[in-house]
Order: structure tokens, then sequence, then C-alpha cells
């Protein structure tokens, strides 16, 4: 490298060589790696944005309310659907005719309800499962991961005690010298 410094007059001007290819070169095609950390750099600006909408989540009477409300589709889907139980019981003829107009609700429209359904509780399991320990309990709660991954950890990390099962094979067992 010594030599061609020499010819070029420098170690600077071989640097500045350099850089002028590579600024040559980003004219035709862009560099990657500062185009990813710039996308980095705006997921993290969106995350922090959106990180401080929550921070001071409010506890005043809309809030206490809201999640008054948040509570009751559970309760009132079980008592709903009992309430079914003793409508059927109590007058056959009038539910008949309500379930036979049940009947004309399309397919598609099901699929929705059930989506809405679906995603309603699935939304809330993940709130609860994701969220902090509640006021007053001793020990942290553990989310859904770290529960699933000690459980696999000590399902792998067990010994079989018959040792590892191979399938029966005579080529392989007569290339091993078996």
């Amino acid at each position: 490298m010594g030599l061609i410094e020499r010819a070029l007059g420098g170690s600077s001007t071989v640097e500045g060589i350099g850089e002028a290819a590579e600024g040559l070169s980003e004219v035709f095609v862009p560099n990657a790696t500062r185009a990813m950390e710039l996308a980095a750099d705006i997921h993290q600006a969106t995350l922090d944005s959106a990180s401080a909408e929550f921070e001071h989540a409010g506890t005043g009477w809309f809030d206490r309310m809201v999640n008054g409300l948040n509570r009751l589709p559970r309760p009132m889907l079980a008592l709903g659907t009992l309430g079914l139980f003793i409508y059927a019981m109590a007058e056959p003829q009038g539910f008949a005719e309500r379930m036979s107009g049940l009947q004309e609700v399309p397919e598609p429209l099901w699929w929705l309800l059930g989506a809405i359904v679906s995603f309603y509780f699935g939304a809330r399991e993940l709130h609860y499962t994701r969220g902090a320990a509640p006021e007053g309990s001793a020990a942290p709660r553990r989310g859904l991961r770290a529960r699933l991954g000690g459980l696999l950890r000590r399902r792998n990390s067990a010994p079989d005690p018959a040792g590892p099962s191979e399938p029966d094979n005579p080529a392989l067992t007569d290339w091993r010298g078996g």
C-alpha cells in the first residue's frame, strides 16, 4: 500500500479518491446501510411518539366508566345465553319463531360477528397478558411467552430414559458397523 500512496501523493489523496468513488456510486445505487439506519430511526421515533401518548394513562371518571363498559360484554353474553335457555323453556313457540328468523341471516354476517367477538376477546386477553402486575400483588405477571417458554424448555431438557428413538434402518446399522 505504501507504493501506491507514494505514487498518488499520500494517504489523503487516496482517501479523497475513495470518498469520491463512494459518492459517485451512491448517485446510481443508494446506500442500503444508510437507508436501513434511517428506517430504524423513523421506526424508533414512531414507537417513542406512540408510547408518549399512553405514558400518562388517565384514571378519571371517564376512564373508569369506559373500563366498566369494556367489562360488560362477557357477562352479558354468558347471561344472555342462559336467558335464551330460560326463554326456550318458558315460551317455546316464540323462541322457535325467533330462531327461524336467525336462519335468514346470511352466512357472511355470521363470519363477521365471529371475527368481531374473537378479536374483542383476543385483544382483551392480550392486553391483560402483556400488562403489568396488578397493584398489591407480590409477584409480577408473567406473559404467555414466558409461561410457554418455561414449559417448552422443561419438556426439551428432560432426557429420554429409553435413549434417542431412531427408526430401525438396517442399511444405517450396517454402515455404522453394528
